[in-house]
């Protein structure tokens, strides 16, 4: 079943300051009512809460929610849509900039320099990670499978941080239906930015399309261990039961996604097991720090991932 999300309020008259009724018209009678009677409240979206409880719970996700009637950020701010990036040449330059100013620092004090297909590789991780993240947020917490269109999700091209105005969801009862809908949600709102970016990344269609399903995969476990680490004493429970999630959402040959989660177990000299896989593809991180590949890189062995664990 899909819900759509509040409508948006009607933006008021250029000339009256929003909150402030404007005044009657001279003609209008005394016995007339000095202002329009208040406007209803809008209904509630359950993907609200559901977002306070993920940015809770995700540290690291920096998002700013914007209410239904809360006006968009501002461009000349440096923010732009998912659908400006996609669409826009400018837009994309501007954050692309951005990126790139930011992994400077980094990149010098290790001594690299990094290539402007190396700023749009991580920018591109930043923001699908992200959006994964934002996706299956909910469907993990509350089943709920959010829409996000691309005209309202935003980027702040100068920080990265990233704006959002929660709309329509959908729900159903069967696990593999809502699965397949989650799926779809995510290619759905990537695949007009994975047409922009191709070329500022050079990646060819299947190479991106890799990144997101990396990104989908990492951020179902990325939820679990969160949860783990929100409840002590937990042990490992909800990382285990999102990789076995992950696994399910991302079998293999799921178009346009391609290959699968594929998560393995690592044993350590204790006997302890550690979750990890293997990226399809590479972030470029370790081009930005050179001895600080992901720990799922394809350039990572299994003994450095052990001892980084």
């Amino acid at each position: 079943m899909i819900f759509s999300g509040p409508p948006l309020a009607a933006a008021a008259p250029a000339d009256v300051p929003t909150g402030v009724p404007a005044a009657a018209p001279v003609d209008v009678p005394a016995s007339a009512p000095a202002s329009a009677p208040a406007a209803a409240p809008l209904p509630v979206n359950p993907l609200d809460a559901d977002y306070r409880r993920l940015l809770d719970l995700c540290p690291v996700l920096r998002v700013r929610l914007l209410a239904a009637d809360e006006p968009a950020p501002e461009r000349a701010r440096g923010w732009y849509s998912a659908a400006e990036l996609a669409e826009d040449p400018d837009a994309l330059a501007r954050a692309l900039a951005g990126e790139a100013a930011r992994i400077a620092p980094v990149a010098a004090a290790h001594g690299t320099a990094p290539r402007p297909h190396v700023a749009a590789s991580r920018l591109l991780h930043h923001y699908l990670w992200s959006l994964c993240v934002l996706i299956a947020g909910p469907w993990w917490l509350t089943r709920r499978v959010p829409s996000i269109d691309g005209a309202d999700l935003w980027l702040h091209a100068p920080t990265g941080d990233l704006a959002l105005r929660p709309g329509a969801y959908v729900t159903l009862p069967g696990e593999d239906e809502l699965r397949a809908e989650l799926r779809a949600a995510v290619v759905s709102h990537a695949e007009p930015l994975l047409a922009a970016f191709a070329a500022p990344t050079r990646r060819g269609t299947r190479a991106l399309w890799g990144m997101v399903t990396d990104d989908l995969a990492s951020a179902i476990w990325y939820l679990g261990k969160r949860l783990d680490a929100c409840a002590p004493g937990s042990g490992t429970a909800q990382e285990d039961a999102a990789v076995a999630a992950a696994g399910a959402v991302l079998p293999g040959r799921t178009d346009p996604l391609p290959g699968a989660a594929a998560f393995r177990t690592l044993r350590g000299e204790d006997g302890r097991g550690h979750h990890t896989r293997t990226r399809l593809g590479c972030c470029l991180y370790y081009a930005v720090e050179p001895r600080r590949a992901c720990i799922t890189c394809p350039r990572t062995d299994d003994e450095e991932r052990l001892r980084r664990l």
